[in-house]
């Protein structure tokens, strides 16, 4: 009955893998009382992504009730990958956090390769889940999902399936469009999905009216979202959900509040450039410039004074 939080090591792209150490650092101050452990191993063997491949159901309106956790992998061995793009998820990596978290029930289910050679480089790019709901494509898994609808069952709920057929929806096009790169939120009106604007276009317009039409889809929202898309991130990127107990304490520096959200906007007018040339990679004063610019904004969250390696000693 304890938080337990692992940083995923992001081994499968190098500039990804520096991240893993800052991740800990900071989940350890916005959670005190959690139970911190180190990232995997940093080997291809235990390939861990994180909350893009993890799903946690429960109960409607029920998040602290016990609920199965799945956990979306797209290798186990050497001859089921995928031969045009890695999987970036291993079974052993995800089989590891299971088991070191004490996750009671747990469902593990394999990407198909296919999708994942078709620009599926994460679960969430097919498929987004929360509470009791799981929208996601027909080509998203390469097995049946009879375990986790059964594991729902034996937890006290009834897994409710929004799926997408092939028919009126490609995988290419829910790459292209970032359908399912969404969040499905929980309100008092139940649950919403936000979706990139990309969403409200072409085949993916008529899912999501067909979804609002047929389900209990509250609502849905389209955001632009452009600048992040182009970077290959969409709204699913803020989706990481943390169940907390009433025992759980967060940071207060890093709860948004009015007064924060206008510090921040101040930090990022002060601090935030617009443009960056490639002559300013050579310049020591955008090193500088950086580290000014951390430095404040660890003062403004309470992070401390020493939470950047260059802040230290």
């Amino acid at each position: 009955r304890r938080l337990h939080l692992t940083p995923a090591n992001l081994v499968t792209n190098f500039h990804r893998s520096l991240e893993p150490g800052a991740t800990a650092r900071t989940l350890r101050k916005a959670l005190p009382g959690a139970v911190m452990h180190a990232p995997l191993p940093a080997t291809p063997a235990f390939g861990d992504e994180g909350a893009a491949n993890h799903t946690r159901f429960h109960p409607a309106g029920e998040p602290g009730a016990p609920g199965v956790e799945l956990f979306v992998y797209g290798r186990a061995g050497r001859d089921d990958a995928p031969t045009r793009f890695p999987a970036r998820q291993t079974r052993a990596a995800s089989e590891a956090i299971a088991r070191r978290h004490g996750v009671h029930a747990a469902v593990f289910l394999r990407q198909a390769p296919e999708a994942i050679d078709a620009g599926v480089f994460h679960n969430d790019v097919i498929a987004v889940g929360n509470a009791h709901v799981l929208l996601h494509h027909e080509d998203a898994f390469a097995e049946p999902l009879d375990a986790l609808e059964a594991a729902c069952t034996q937890a006290g709920f009834a897994l409710e399936r929004w799926e997408v057929r092939r028919d009126e929806m490609s995988v290419a096009e829910a790459v292209r469009s970032y359908l399912f790169n969404g969040q499905l939120l929980s309100t008092p009106r139940g649950l919403e999905l936000v979706v990139p604007e990309e969403a409200g276009e072409g085949a993916a317009s008529k899912v999501l009216a067909r979804l609002h039409a047929e389900t209990s889809l509250a609502a849905v929202h389209r955001l632009d979202v452009r600048e992040s898309m182009r970077n290959g991130g969409g709204p699913a990127c803020l989706r990481l959900r943390v169940a907390l107990g009433e025992g759980d304490v967060l940071h207060p520096g890093l709860v948004l509040t009015p007064e924060r959200e206008a510090a921040l906007d101040a930090w990022i007018g002060r601090h935030y450039r617009d443009r960056l040339a490639p002559k300013d990679l050579v310049d020591p004063a955008l090193i500088r410039e950086v580290r000014e610019a951390l430095d404040a904004l660890t003062q403004l969250l309470d992070l401390g004074g020493d939470f950047y390696p260059f802040q230290r000693p």
